[in-house]
C-alpha cells in the first residue's frame, strides 16, 4: 500500500465561514477524506464574538510594535476559547462521522504546537504598554501527536500552543495550519474562508507565485488576508507544495477550477478574466 495514502491533506476552516458550510461542501470533503487523512484546523473568531459581548469590544484586541494585530488573550480568554471550540468540535465531527468519516479533536496545546516568547509591548487604547499576553509564535510541531492519520479519518485541531514556560497560549490559526502541514509533509493547504478569491486592485486573482503574494502581503493586504497570505508564505517554505484559498469545495480548490492558488513556481498573477 502507497504511503502516499497516509499524508493529509490540510485544510483550515475559517471560524467566520462555518456557518455557510453547506451539504454539499460537506459531502465532498468526506469523499476526499476516503482517499487522504484530513487535518483539519479551526478558526473560532466568530463563535468567541458571538459568546460575551466583551469580546467585541476594541479594547479586546491589540498591535505590537510592528502593527500586527492580535486579541488580548488572559486565562479567561484562553478558557472562552476552550469553551466555543468545544461546540464547534462537536459539531463538526458530527458532520463528518455521519458521513463515514471517524474523527477526533486534538487541542494543539496537548503535544502538538510549542511556542516562543510572545511581544511584551502593545498598542492599547493609542498607548504603548508592557502587559502580558497570551499568545506566541508557533516554534515547533510534533507530528507524532497525529496518531491516527489514515484515509477515511479527520483530526480537528484546536490552534492553542503550549510555550517553554509551560502556558496554554493563543495562536494564529492559519500560521498553525502552515506549520502542520509542514511538519507532516502535507503536499497541500486549504484556507477555506468567507471570500472566493484573493482581491487585488477589486479584481480576484486564479494564480500567483508566494514572492508576489509577499509583496502584496506588505503592501496592500489588510486585516485577515494579511495573517492568509503569511501563512501561505510560511507553508510553501516549509515544504508544502501548494497552498489553495477560497470559499468552495475542497476538491474545486485542489483541482484549480475556483479559487486562489499559491506556489512556489514565478510567473505573473491571472485574475479569473485572464484564466477564463
Amino acid at each position: 500500500m502507497s504511503t502516499d495514502r497516509f499524508i493529509p491533506t490540510v485544510v483550515k476552516l475559517g471560524g467566520s465561514c462555518l456557518d455557510d458550510l453547506d451539504g454539499t461542501w460537506w459531502d465532498d470533503l468526506a469523499r476526499h477524506g476516503r482517499d487522504r487523512p484530513l487535518v483539519l484546523v479551526h478558526g473560532w473568531s466568530k463563535p468567541l464574538r458571538n459568546l460575551d459581548a466583551r469580546h467585541r469590544e476594541p479594547s479586546a484586541v491589540l498591535r505590537d510594535r510592528y502593527g500586527n494585530q492580535s486579541r488580548w488573550t488572559t486565562p479567561e480568554v484562553i478558557e472562552d476559547i476552550k469553551t466555543v471550540s468545544a461546540v464547534l468540535a462537536e459539531d463538526v465531527l458530527a458532520r463528518l462521522e455521519s458521513r463515514g468519516i471517524t474523527a477526533e479533536r486534538l487541542l494543539g496545546s496537548d503535544g502538538l504546537v510549542g511556542a516562543g516568547a510572545g511581544e511584551r509591548w502593545w498598542w492599547r487604547e493609542k498607548q504603548l504598554v508592557e502587559l502580558e499576553n497570551l499568545v506566541g509564535p508557533i516554534t515547533s510541531v510534533d507530528p507524532g501527536a497525529l496518531k491516527n492519520l489514515a484515509p477515511g479519518h479527520a483530526c480537528l485541531v484546536t490552534p492553542l500552543a503550549r510555550n517553554a514556560a509551560g502556558q496554554e497560549v493563543n495562536t494564529d490559526a492559519d500560521r498553525a495550519a502552515a506549520a502542520i502541514a509542514g511538519a507532516t509533509g502535507a503536499p497541500d493547504l486549504a484556507l477555506v474562508t468567507d471570500v472566493g478569491h484573493l482581491l487585488i486592485d477589486g479584481r480576484p486573482v486564479r494564480r500567483i507565485s508566494a514572492k508576489e503574494a509577499a509583496v502584496f502581503r506588505d503592501k496592500g493586504a489588510t486585516g485577515g488576508m494579511r495573517k492568509k497570505l503569511r501563512a501561505a508564505g510560511e507553508a510553501l517554505d516549509r515544504g508544502v507544495e501548494r497552498v489553495v484559498l477560497g470559499s468552495a469545495p475542497v476538491t474545486e480548490l485542489l483541482d484549480g477550477s475556483t479559487g486562489t492558488l499559491i506556489t512556489k513556481a514565478p510567473g505573473g498573477a491571472g485574475t479569473s478574466g485572464a484564466d477564463a
